[in-house]
């Protein structure tokens, strides 16, 4: 590999941006100064330039990608229509429905946790939709914007990830026929044999972090016990005077009757939009004989998503006009009112967005880099670097006394270089894939070098694809510059700094738990089956431990 065109300046920007929303807790200008920083790298240390190069090359062409448009749509007009729902009386409605099931605390967070899970099938819809509309419930039972957050998010994206129906297994899918496409032209004798759906189902029980950050939420929410900035907030939401009140008025207070239909009506329409669209140019793409699986893959998410949206919102302005709840201005207002609640969101997505295109390898058109460095004019290349530097070469390694040893500490190398790359540019799918072909790829070479075949069903193997995929959701759950972690404190109407200082020790502990007790101990032959119930058991015992009610 050529030398990095910026070496460690690569990493600066996305730092000083994370530093910076840490300290003024002001996520927009931190990100801004990112981008900027980054425009002052690329130009060689020219102010006009890097200003110029930050509003033309990095935040013009950002917001009118036409996949980040439609991600913008979506979240605008599910603003739209949680503010209509809310002003008709539906949602309080809702919250009347939901009652019985979430009578107390532990059972209002354990049934937030539940319909995540049975939305599983993209992490956007998850945040935004359970955010907006839970907010109510979770005010009456004096569960704070921060536990709710965290309840959405520590849900959204690792149910995403595991699913085999969901928006997210093409990309993975993809990624990972990268690098098995990389071992197959270098002649390996059975890579033929290697399925990337094969190497995705058998990796599941390796994602370790995944797994136990899914299986921690519930955890907390029936023990009734929290540690740390979540414990502050939660304490201090329960001992504010007229909290639940106040939030009830806020978001679900309305002069109309309470029918819970009026919300349950439009949510439904728009997740049955949205999986049919997401069915029907899935099929498009793979033609009659795709299996579900496959037509999942291949859809177009993020147009599903827009339009489930935009009937969605018209479907609650028809119920309302029907049952003469709201005039026309009405509507438009309470509409106006729902997107102004998201705007921030888009903003920090938006400025977010550039700062990860700035630190990837594609062009300002999108187009991938056909040799290396292609783009350094405008781009960092800060996950090639990263890699460089933490991946050992495989050339180099095989047949080497050392081999063994790298081999074992394969997975636990990759989960921790998919946890900085994630944390640093804020993207899950762009960290799987700079790493996952490469990893695939390095994985395989050593194990041909040490035991001349490749088994699919190897441990080092699968837990090595897995880190990747498991190490990026936990990055991506304690980066302040995350999608999913700005929609998430968004739509639960929490401050976005406060829900990332209290998610960060969950998510730190499940990852210490993940690397001492699963990506190491795997790479010394422990069974998957025996370090799962030894997870779960210390992550209970740390509960119990430092846990207060």
């Amino acid at each position: 590999m050529d030398d990095h065109p910026y070496g460690w300046l690569s990493l600066l920007p996305p730092l000083i941006a994370i530093l910076l929303a840490i300290i003024t807790r002001r996520a927009v200008i931190s990100l801004v100064v990112g981008v900027l920083f980054g425009a002052l790298i690329t130009s060689g240390g020219n102010p006009l330039t890097a200003v110029w190069e930050t509003c033309e090359v990095h935040l013009w062409p950002t917001l009118i990608d036409p996949g980040k448009m439609r991600v913008f749509a979506f979240t605008l007009l599910m603003g739209a229509m949680v503010g209509v729902i809310s002003k008709s009386g539906g949602m309080q409605g809702l919250v009347n429905l939901l009652a019985p099931f979430a009578r107390g605390r532990r059972s209002g967070q354990f049934t937030t946790w539940l319909l995540g899970l049975i939305v599983f099938f993209d992490d956007y819809t998850n945040t935004i939709l359970l955010g907006s509309t839970l907010r109510g419930v979770c005010d009456r039972l004096a569960i704070s914007r921060e536990k709710l957050a965290y309840l959405v998010d520590s849900t959204a994206a690792p149910v995403a990830s595991l699913a085999l129906l969901s928006t997210w297994i093409a990309v993975e899918l993809d990624y990972i026929q990268d690098g098995l496409a990389g071992i197959q032209n270098a002649g390996t004798q059975n890579a033929a044999s290697l399925s990337p759906i094969e190497l995705f189902i058998a990796s599941i029980p390796y994602r370790f972090y995944a797994v136990m950050a899914l299986l921690l939420v519930p955890m907390i929410a029936l023990s009734g016990r929290d540690f740390g900035a979540m414990l502050k907030a939660e304490r201090a939401t329960q001992s504010k005077p007229n909290a639940e009140d106040e939030s009830l008025r806020e978001y679900t207070a309305s002069d109309q009757p309470a029918r819970w239909y009026n919300a349950v009506v439009p949510i439904a329409v728009t997740l049955i939009v949205v999986v049919w669209l997401i069915y029907r140019s899935g099929k498009q793409s793979t033609g009659d004989d795709a299996s579900l699986r496959d037509i999942v893959g291949a859809a177009d998410s993020s147009m599903a998503l827009m339009y489930g949206s935009l009937l969605g919102t018209l479907t609650a302005a028809f119920l309302c006009r029907v049952q003469q709840l709201l005039d026309k201005s009405q509507i438009v207002s309470a509409a106006v009112d729902g997107m102004r609640i998201v705007l921030p969101a888009i903003i920090i997505l938006w400025t977010a967005s550039a700062l990860s295109r700035m630190t990837g390898n594609k062009s300002v058109e999108g187009s991938a880099s056909q040799t290396e460095y292609d783009f350094k004019q405008h781009r960092l290349y800060t996950a090639e670097y990263l890699a460089a530097q933490v991946l050992p070469d495989d050339e180099s390694s095989a047949g080497s006394q050392g081999v063994s040893t790298t081999i074992r500490l394969m997975p636990t190398i990759v989960f921790l270089l998919a946890a900085v790359l994630s944390f640093a540019t804020g993207t899950s799918f762009g960290t799987m894939g700079i790493l996952m072909p490469m990893t695939v790829t390095l994985s395989c070479n050593l194990l041909m070098s040490q035991q001349g075949t490749i088994d699919p069903t190897n441990p080092i193997l699968l837990a090595s694809v897995a880190s990747v995929l498991s190490g990026a959701v936990f990055g991506d759950h304690c980066s302040p510059i995350s999608d999913t972690t700005i929609l998430s404190s968004q739509a639960s109407g929490c401050d976005h700094m406060a829900h990332v200082m209290t998610q960060l020790p969950y998510a730190l502990l499940v990852g210490g738990v993940t690397v001492v007790l699963g990506t190491l101990p795997i790479g010394w032959g422990v069974n998957v089956w025996v370090l799962l119930p030894i997870q779960l058991i210390t992550l209970a015992a740390v509960l119990v431990y430092f846990g207060k009610s």
